[in-house]
């Protein structure tokens, strides 16, 4: 049991480390254009999301399938510009800082396909720390569990500083959500700049 709260406490670490932020800040702008009172389509896109690294996270550990970890490393910035990119394609639908969303549906699939590519570079940290585990079942659902928790952390935070920002402060939610995103689009693009494989890719 200790080894299950050893691999937890490392997935939590890994997802919440500041020095590894690009999965923190596909959280964030998947988030950027809600809030709290409309946790429920929160949860339904973060579900999405687990459910795709989760599937992935589990094959690439268990190696039933190989990849480019140099390429997925650039993939996920990607991700979060084009998760960025869409937020500024929300409308608001009254004076009640509310949004109405263009396509949700698609939204969700997007969450889903990006949580694959997410979950394979998950699972280039996880097998740095198995090792010769001869079994990795249980760090592999420990170490998951401590992504989600981490995960859940980060979005609880978001939600509430849009909270205190729009319904405190009294912040457009229009302007918080091109703010927040405009921010996370230019942080992707970086990233994407400087990615070593890009620059191999063309150099």
């Amino acid at each position: 049991m200790e080894e299950f709260f050893i691999y937890l406490g490392l997935g939590f670490d890994h997802i919440t480390d500041p020095r590894g932020y690009d999965h923190i800040l596909f959280v964030i702008a998947l988030c950027a254009v809600f809030t709290i009172r409309q946790w429920r389509k929160v949860l339904i896109l973060v579900t999405a999301f687990t459910v795709g690294h989760s599937i992935t996270l589990a094959l690439a550990t268990l190696q039933l399938i190989e990849y480019d970890s140099g390429l997925i490393e650039l993939l996920i910035p990607i991700t979060i510009l084009i998760t960025a990119i869409s937020n500024f394609f929300y409308r608001k639908a009254d004076n009640r800082f509310t949004v109405r969303e263009t396509k949700p549906l698609l939204r969700y699939v997007l969450a889903l396909i990006f949580g694959l590519i997410h979950g394979m570079g998950f699972s280039n940290y996880l097998r740095s720390l198995l090792g010769k585990e001869t079994s990795i079942v249980q760090p592999l659902l420990a170490f998951n569990i401590g992504l989600e928790i981490g995960q859940l952390f980060i979005v609880g935070l978001i939600l509430i500083l849009a909270f205190v920002a729009i319904e405190r402060l009294r912040v457009r939610k229009h302007d918080w959500n091109l703010v927040v995103s405009g921010i996370m689009a230019g942080m992707a693009l970086s990233l994407i700049i400087e990615n070593e494989y890009l620059a191999n890719l063309f150099g």
